[in-house]
């Protein structure tokens, strides 16, 4: 409940009740897994900011991966609220001097409102025998994660591999080097975001294993024929913060705030 009052509380810092009541437009940018979430919060922040100010309030929102998300705004899209998956997106975004250098301090918990972690999706009945890092880059194995040149779960996907063999006996940059280089020669494609590799994954049929930060994926592919019906925890896996800020306010577009 906190964390979606937090939520709330972000979208609600432009402080754009008048004297009178308004319909107002924002535009959320976000990045590629947050549809669902977003379209539960935007309905319950437009019901209580009507409540309380009288204002309509329509939350427009864009997806896509998180970095590629960011250069967007960089280039031009006119966003009111940024919410990617990385805190080094939105830092992009205000190195570019589009919000404040300290845009984490303007919410609780360095405005990092929730966290997730890593999980291995799998076929019915795991027929591949996948539970682990290890088994990621066995001979016939076909792991889908997205691109982490553009998506931001896939950055901490690859950080998470990354980890693992840093923690193994003898373990040092070299060989964490070697293991994700064979990793991602078991990557058949490379999608833009990660809704994109759920979609490959659950409705294309591709792949052995679906590397996915949060269970919310495991939720999307459940409708589907050839969905996983298996989820595992690998031994080793990164925490995953979420970040958001506003972005500009409406008439200060360039504008630091």
């Amino acid at each position: 409940m906190k964390r979606f009052q937090v939520l709330l509380v972000l979208l609600g810092v432009f402080s754009i009740a008048p004297a009178y009541a308004r319909d107002v437009t924002l535009l959320n940018v976000s990045y590629d897994p947050t549809r669902e979430l977003y379209r539960d919060i935007n309905t319950a922040f437009a019901a209580q900011w009507k409540a309380q100010h009288g204002d309509t309030v329509t939350i427009q929102m864009s997806h896509g991966g998180s970095g590629k998300q960011a250069r967007s705004v960089v280039d031009g899209l006119s966003a009111d609220v940024v919410t990617l998956a990385l805190a080094y997106d939105i830092d992009a975004v205000a190195d570019h001097g589009l919000l404040a250098k300290d845009w984490q301090k303007r919410l609780p918990d360095n405005a990092s409102p929730y966290t997730s972690t890593i999980v291995f999706l799998v076929r019915k009945g795991n027929p591949k025998g996948i539970r682990d890092w290890a088994d990621l880059i066995r001979p016939g194995i076909q792991v889908i994660t997205p691109n982490p040149k553009t998506s931001g779960g896939a950055r901490w996907n690859f950080l998470a591999a990354w980890g693992y063999a840093l923690k193994q006996p003898g373990g040092n940059e070299a060989k964490a080097r070697a293991y994700v280089q064979a990793l991602y020669q078991h990557v058949p494609v490379l999608d833009t975001g990660a809704r994109g590799a759920t979609n490959t994954f659950a409705q294309r049929g591709v792949g052995d294993v679906l590397v996915a930060w949060d269970s919310r994926s495991w939720a999307r592919t459940r409708s589907t024929s050839s969905c996983p019906r298996s989820a595992f925890l690998p031994s080793h896996r990164s925490r995953w913060w979420t970040a958001m800020s506003t972005s500009m306010a409406a008439g200060a577009w360039r504008k630091p705030m």
